[in-house]
């Protein structure tokens, strides 16, 4: 009888054990390794406090754990002043990372690694606001379940590469506030449908837009302070769903009076151009309207937005006249 309860107690514990020593071992232990690297390349700071070796990887911060599979596909480190050096190749070794993230990390620097490439089914890619600095690679392109990708708020140098184009799920680029020089790539007027969304603002691109891009269909176009020239008309049309677009501070040269303008636009700046010709039909829905800074003439349209803003919208052009600036003689 002594011996039966002993038995039954040793089971209890057993039992009662069990769930325990799941959790303890939830976290994939190839991943717990690789975050432990990543842990020591930025010298343990603050921000990675969490990582205790001794608890479970999927309770840890930054990283997150797939419910089904437990191993990490979520790497996101944000506004962390602490966080120095350049990216860790070991980052790479996180092979079941679907987005990656680096944030407002002000002492994050070196260039974009390969070791990044080993990331196949990354589907979100964001290093932003850091001072990332060097080329977009190229070998970008090798991330073929990319959907967004995010780059804005660096310090990346050197040309577009024309091999981004390749990304054939991407729905989102950002480029925005580098230091990109040359001409937005040939290759980009055959970007596919699906990218409707892009901003290669505030860099020093210049030349022509891509033919292509006449025939596409975006939703949102953010190509503000460039040295982009020519003609930007074929963005615009009745068929098209764009919403939002801002040619501002380039160098465009086209007859606006002839552009079909969609319903869904909502958002249109073309401050500081070239653009001459007159206020086409269709402006009036909009809810923001700049073209001040071009060669437009007559009389701006009454109603709608045009009730809304003030002279700084329309002024210093060649010949525009009626409110809100001064009547037409």
């Amino acid at each position: 009888m002594r011996s039966l309860s002993l038995l039954l107690i040793l089971s209890l514990i057993a039992i009662l054990s069990q769930p325990t020593f799941s959790k303890s071992v939830r976290c994939h232990p190839q991943d717990k390794k690789v975050l432990l690297k990543i842990k020591q390349h930025f010298n343990n700071s603050y921000d990675f406090s969490s990582w205790n070796p001794d608890t479970d990887c999927c309770t840890w911060y930054i990283a997150k754990c797939d419910r089904l599979t437990n191993r990490i596909t979520i790497f996101d480190l944000k506004t962390a002043d602490d966080v120095a050096g350049p990216i860790p190749d070991a980052i790479g070794d996180l092979s079941h990372l679907t987005s990656l993230t680096f944030h407002k990390l002000p002492n994050l620097i070196g260039t974009i690694p390969p070791a990044i490439t080993k990331l196949t089914n990354l589907q979100s890619l964001t290093i932003t606001w850091t001072n990332v600095s060097g080329p977009i690679p190229p070998f970008l392109s090798q991330l073929k379940n990319l959907t967004g990708l995010s780059l804005s708020f660096n310090k990346l140098t050197g040309s577009i590469p024309p091999s981004l184009a390749k990304l054939r799920l991407l729905e989102s680029l950002f480029l925005d506030r580098n230091r990109l020089t040359g001409s937005i790539p040939e290759a980009f007027g055959d970007i596919p449908a699906s990218l409707t969304y892009i901003d290669l603002s505030h860099n020093q691109l210049s030349g022509e837009i891509p033919k292509g891009w006449s025939g596409f269909n975006f939703e949102y176009l953010r190509l503000e302070r460039n040295r982009l020239d020519g003609d930007a008309s074929g963005l615009f049309g009745k068929s098209k769903s764009i919403w939002k677009v801002d040619l501002s501070r380039n160098m465009f040269a086209f007859d606006l009076t002839k552009v079909e303008i969609p319903d869904s636009l909502k958002y249109l700046d073309m401050n500081h151009n070239k653009i001459f010709g007159s206020l086409p039909a269709g402006l009036e829905p909009l809810s923001s309207l700049n073209v001040s800074y071009n060669r437009l003439c007559g009389r701006i349209p009454t109603g709608g937005v045009f009730q809304e803003m003030d002279y700084s919208s329309f002024f210093h052009n060649k010949c525009l006249c009626g409110p809100p600036l001064p009547e037409c003689k």
